[in-house]
């Protein structure tokens, strides 16, 4: 009887616990987009475009919005707080300048907490017990460039001993003077990674970051990593299988390992890839609910819960995604024929005072690329890959170069053409069907490591597919 009421009770408990781990992130994810702050739909915005929606918030009075300090080139860090329990959460975001994706979810929490709906209860349930501060973009200087660093050029996440930033020294300052119970460590990584050694990207990462060498895990850690545990199971309806976990190996120098070791249970969060999604709106999204359904899981401590050797079931971040495979062609030199994978990837190049970008490609591996996989893969066995040509007409612009006939010029084997004004419409460079070069340059293509992709893959003679700059034409 006694064994039958202790396994009833936990059964109970366990069913309890599934309930709010998924009723919180559904709810989230259902109703994100009357939240969505409509003014921020990409990437690159500045310190000018987050200012006034956060001095706006100044006119509700579930916020308070605090300035914390100046950066290096004089812009205004804010702490926007609410709530007003007794357990405290401090965010940040945007400690990378270009690491934008958690700064946009943040603003569409604001105006979650800044309406009054049907899910009132849930708003109540979290700012009866929370007190909550969320500092977005830390590094307004580097997001004015889109860089990682800061107008010292240091790595922020970096200087959490040294603290010689403005910017470091508020954010230190913030938690001591709070003595945060938990912290959110947001950030981007490259949509590179995948979730383990499979081939879907690693959209979400997390790391419970370890205080010491020996990686040793105390009761502060512990919560970080039960709490990760629940926000893994709370998204994996979304976005299956793509959640990754970081190494936790010891960073003496960087914050969220510090924060743990200051006795502030921290969870760094990392956005990443999603095919089909270059602004990463869905996964500003998933960031939401994360955010939501974190802030509620602390809240009503549903956390504690969770089994947290779960976590370390989260497979690790590895770097196995290109953004483009051709795999199995045939490469003729010296009158032998050879079979090849190329792995192509393209950077993105800033453009328009850093708020538009355009990509030039880069062939990143030719050989064996059996075990890597690409957001888009082609498999090009009975082709020959040959290099492209240079169109000898020059043209005078962008806007010429969109006029020619691409499919024609194409399956003649021109790939690149020569503009002599480069510097108008720059952006334009990603919607045409050619790779741009300037009047005169000394490029004969080439398919080699480091080079542009412009290429062409035939079959007895004929083309089947260009890659020009990087992007898979089908002819």
């Amino acid at each position: 009887m006694k064994f039958s009421f202790l396994f009833f009770s936990l059964l109970l408990s366990l069913t309890d616990l599934f309930s709010q781990v998924t009723s919180v992130p559904l709810t989230a994810y259902q109703s994100h987009e009357q939240y969505q702050e409509a003014s921020i739909t990409h990437r690159r915005f500045k310190h000018s475009d987050l200012e006034p929606l956060l001095l706006k918030l100044r006119d509700n009075p579930t916020f308070t919005v605090t300035p914390l300090g100046k950066s290096i080139e004089d812009r205004t860090i804010y702490d926007v707080s609410f709530g007003t329990g007794e357990t405290t959460v401090l965010l940040w975001s945007q400690m990378h300048g270009d690491e934008t994706t958690a700064t946009m979810a943040g603003l569409d929490l604001f105006n979650f907490f800044a309406q009054s709906d049907e899910l009132d209860p849930l708003r109540k349930q979290i700012l009866d017990k929370l007190n909550i501060h969320f500092v977005p973009m830390l590094n307004p200087d580097g997001a004015e460039q889109f860089q990682r660093q800061n107008a010292l050029d240091i790595d922020l996440n970096r200087d959490a001993l040294r603290l010689q930033s403005p910017e470091s020294q508020i954010l230190k300052h913030l938690r001591d003077s709070l003595q945060a119970d938990f912290g959110f460590n947001l950030h981007d990584q490259s949509v590179y990674y995948t979730a383990g050694t499979n081939p879907k990207p690693a959209t979400i990462s997390f790391l419970a970051p370890a205080y010491n060498y020996e990686k040793e895990v105390n009761e502060v850690r512990n919560q970080a990593l039960q709490l990760i545990v629940l926000l893994n199971d709370a998204i994996q309806s979304f976005i299956p299988g793509q959640v990754g976990r970081y190494n936790d190996d010891f960073e003496p120098r960087a914050f969220g390992d510090n924060m743990q070791k200051w006795g502030t249970s921290t969870v760094l969060i990392e956005s990443g890839g999603d095919k089909n999604d270059p602004e990463k709106q869905q996964i500003r999204k998933v960031n939401f609910v994360l955010l939501l359904t974190g802030l509620h899981a602390i809240a009503k401590e549903i956390y504690r819960k969770a089994p947290v050797e779960n976590y370390l079931d989260i497979p690790e971040n590895e770097r196995y995604l290109y953004d483009l495979i051709i795999r199995n062609v045939q490469r003729e030199m010296n009158g032998q024929l050879y079979t090849i994978d190329v792995g192509i990837n393209r950077p993105e190049i800033d453009w328009d005072d850093y708020r538009q970008f355009y990509h030039l490609s880069r062939i990143q591996y030719i050989g064996d690329l059996s075990i890597y996989y690409g957001y888009q893969e082609l498999d090009g066995d009975d082709l020959l890959i040959v290099p492209g040509k240079v169109y000898p007409k020059v043209q005078q612009d962008f806007q010429a170069v969109a006029k020619l006939k691409p499919k024609r010029l194409l399956k003649q084997g021109y790939t690149i053409v020569q503009v002599k004004d480069m510097k108008s419409n720059e952006h334009l460079r990603s919607t045409l069907q050619f790779d741009v070069i300037p009047e005169g340059s000394e490029l004969e293509p080439e398919i080699l490591l480091g080079k542009r992709a412009n290429f062409l893959l035939k079959k007895r003679k004929k083309p089947k597919f260009a890659v020009v700059n990087g992007v898979l034409v089908e002819l």
